[in-house]
This record gives structure tokens, sequence and C-alpha cells, in this order.
């Protein structure tokens, strides 16, 4: 028998924390209910909580509960966010103030955050946007998680300036737009996703509109 050094094991085990977006109260018929349901049946944990006061969400609230439930992902799993529209902007809040918990992330999804433009509209989240013209520019020597990627519709009602321009750019990623998807929400068929599951599977995974 040949023996030698032992390579590094991957984690097999996962460690999921899915955020909602504003007015969402986690229905069953939207995809990340779907996701998470599917997660947790592959025996994996799944942290998809309510955040407080969804139809008139608090960021500094919202904040206190991201570290809470940061905190609560199992140590010695991979460490997996899924974050949909309003929750972007609450995560990259979160990196801007290097909130406790995120070193421990091991990658990230930001899917469809609505743009500053469109958030000054409503009142009610009017304070998740950011200063300098509404783009999401992180502090000098902050960085995101990596990997970190960003998918959007092309058609996105909430993001009239387009993924790229409005947080590509100014994040340094490389949106990945689905032709067709709009705000990738229940209103546009998002029941369920299947490539967004392939890729909580398989970091490499590529994102594909609903079939």
């Amino acid at each position: 028998m040949i023996t030698g050094p032992t390579a590094p094991s991957l984690p097999t085990a996962r460690s999921f924390l899915i955020l909602h977006g504003w007015q969402n109260h986690r229905p069953e018929e939207h995809w990340q209910h779907w996701l998470a349901d599917r997660l947790t049946g592959l025996g994996h944990q799944v942290v998809y909580p309510q955040l407080p006061d969804p139809d008139d969400p608090d960021l500094e609230v919202w904040l206190t509960e991201l570290a809470r439930h940061l905190d609560a992902l199992a140590s010695g799993a991979e460490r997996v966010v899924v974050a949909h529209s309003l929750s972007v902007l609450l995560w990259l809040h979160a990196v801007r103030r290097d909130l406790p918990g995120l070193a421990g992330v091991d990658r990230v999804l930001l899917v469809s955050p609505p743009s500053g433009s469109v958030l000054a509209r409503y009142p009610q989240v009017e304070g998740f946007g950011f200063e300098e013209g509404g783009l999401a520019r992180l502090p000098a020597g902050r960085t995101l998680p990596q990997p970190t990627r960003l998918v959007a519709g092309d058609d996105d009602p909430y993001l009239p300036e387009g993924a790229q321009t409005a947080y590509g750019d100014p994040l340094g990623l490389t949106a990945e737009l689905l032709p067709g998807a709009a705000h990738l929400d229940l209103d546009a068929g998002y029941g369920s996703w299947p490539s967004v599951l392939e890729w909580c599977l398989d970091a490499r995974a590529r994102f594909t509109v609903r079939g």
C-alpha cells in the first residue's frame, strides 16, 4: 500500500442562509422557499428566517438579525448565503460595516438587487440605499467574500440602470443577466429555479432561466 501526505478534505456538509426581500413573507410558492425545502431534504442545514417587519423594514434591525443568523450557521461546514432583492442591499451594508460573522462565509449569491433610484421612491426602504448617487461602492480595502456572484434579469423593472452599471461595475463583479427573468420573483414565474439549486450544490454551475 502506498502512503503519503493526506490531502485536505473538502467539506461535504453545507450550511445555507437564505435572505428574502421587501414585502416577502416567505410564501411557499417562492423559489427561495422551494430552495430551502430541497436543500433541507438533501440533509443540509438551512436557515431561512422571516426578517422583522418585511413591509416596513429597518436596516439596523435587519443587520442585527443578519449577524445573529450568521452566527447560527454550522461550524465546520461550507457556509453559503443566498440573498434576493432588498437583502442584497442588506448584505452590502453588512460588508461595508464589516459585520461580525462575514469572514466565515465561503460564497455568496446576490440576486436581483433593486437600484438606488427605485429605493428612493419608497419611504419604507429608502434607508437601504447608498450615498454617492446610489452606487453600492465599498470602502477602500473592503472586499466581498469570494466567490460572490451577481445574477439579475436583463429586464428587471426595479433595476432600470441595469445590474452591471448599478452593481457590477462599482463592486467589481460581472453581472450574469438572464433574458426575460425580470425581478426573479413570483410575478416573473419563479416559483422554482433549478439552476440556483445546482449552484448551491456546485459553485461552478451556470445560472439559466427557469424552463
